[in-house]
Parts: structure tokens; sequence; C-alpha cells
């Protein structure tokens, strides 16, 4: 499909964080990355408010192993606390995504152009993206390149199903959803010899208020004067 790319991310470190460990001001990675934070790669890698990124699946390469270190965060009150942050080490992720058409963003119709989001987005890929790649948080550096999802060997082949218990998913932006509020979703991930399949319908996923946004969507400038246009 002309709207689809494939991709692989890795890096030294790995934080996909589990809000219930931020309670103590400490945070521990999730095993599997999270939708949200595929979705931020994409964007990093690239991306227009003409469209919005979907991730259809992601493939775990390595074994998922984690590193405790210690870290200085700042405290509300000012100053630093002593906590403890988990992270995964040495991952490495094959993912499979594509794009939409924002339907709230009509003011971008003629920028809807498949063939050349779709060419441009191939190219940043092999570049290794527009902007800086983070996998969860800013300290853990990521890296991007080609591959076609499937290819190589990985760790969980043939190791057959792990259910997960309830899980972050993403946000639901205002700019995205036509509303002005912001919606937090969480849903059950099943991980079958090393594949996890994203689920894009919210019938089977827990969908939580947050609160009131407005929505302050970026006007788009084109391809030609940002110097990418084929």
């Amino acid at each position: 499909m002309k709207n689809s790319v494939e991709f692989k991310v890795w890096g030294r470190f790995a934080l996909f964080t589990d809000p219930l460990t931020k309670i103590g001001g400490e945070k521990c990675s999730y095993h599997i990355p999270t939708y949200e934070a595929l979705k931020g790669i994409a964007k990093s890698v690239y991306w227009k408010p003409t469209f919005i990124w979907a991730i259809d699946k992601v493939r775990i390469m390595r074994r998922i192993r984690t590193q405790a270190k210690s870290a200085k965060p700042l405290d509300y009150g000012g100053g630093n606390s002593l906590a403890i942050y988990t992270y995964l080490t040495d991952v490495e992720y094959q993912v499979q995504a594509h794009f939409e058409w924002n339907p709230y963003r009509k003011d971008l119709a003629e920028d809807r152009d498949t063939d050349k989001h779709w060419h441009v987005a191939k190219r940043m890929i092999e570049k290794g993206g527009r902007q800086d790649i983070f996998l969860g948080t800013r300290e853990c550096q990521g890296y991007v390149e080609p591959c076609i999802f499937g290819d190589g060997r990985g760790e969980y082949d043939g190791c057959g199903e792990l259910a997960y218990g309830l899980m972050f998913h993403g946000f639901d932006y205002p700019d995205e959803i036509g509303e002005n509020k912001l919606y937090s979703r969480f849903w059950r991930p099943v991980m079958k010899d090393g594949v996890i399949t994203f689920q894009h319908s919210e019938e089977r996923m827990v969908r939580k208020f947050v609160r009131e946004m407005i929505p302050r969507p970026p006007s788009s400038m084109g391809l030609k004067e940002e110097g990418l246009e084929l």
C-alpha cells in the first residue's frame, strides 16, 4: 500500500513508562513499547498535520532485559530527590505503520497526496528521521533505518502467545478527534511469536477523560518551502 511504511528502530536503552510507577517519583518501563511511543517515533521520522500516523504492528527482535539506574529527578518544591529508574536495555524493534488523512483538517485537503507523502516518508526513514528519535523518554536515544517487516531472526520467534495485563495505549488529542477534550486509552496486548498487533477500534479499550483541552493545530508549510518536494 502506498500509505504504509516499515522501519527498524533500536537503541541502548528505552523507557516506556508504566504510569503506576510514577506515583512515588520513580519510573519503571513496560516490557514492550506502547502505541503512543511508536507513533511519536513515526512522527519524528516524518509528519504533517494533514495526516495521522497509525501503528499496525511491532516485532520484538531482541530479548527483553531491564537495567536499574539511579536518578536525581527535580522535586516540585525545588531541589532534587533520589530515585531508581528501570530501563529496557539493548532494544530493537521492527515497526509497520500507515498514515490516514486527518478529517478535521479540511483546510489542508489540497495537501492530501498519498504518493507524495509516502515517498517523502520513505526518504526520511532512509535518512534516519527528520528529528531526533527517542525510545519513550528523551534520555533514550534511538536510531531508525528501513527494513522489511518479518525479515531476520527474532528472539521470540516460535515462542507462542504471551498476554499482558492492562497497559497504556495512547492519547486521543483534540485535533485528532474533533473535541475540546483529551482522553487516554488503555488495552490488554497479546504478543504472538514476538509480534504485537495494535487494535484501532475502541470497543475493547478502556478510555478515560483526562481534561479539557483547546486544540491549536499547527499550520503546514508546503514541501517545496521545506526542501522536500519530489
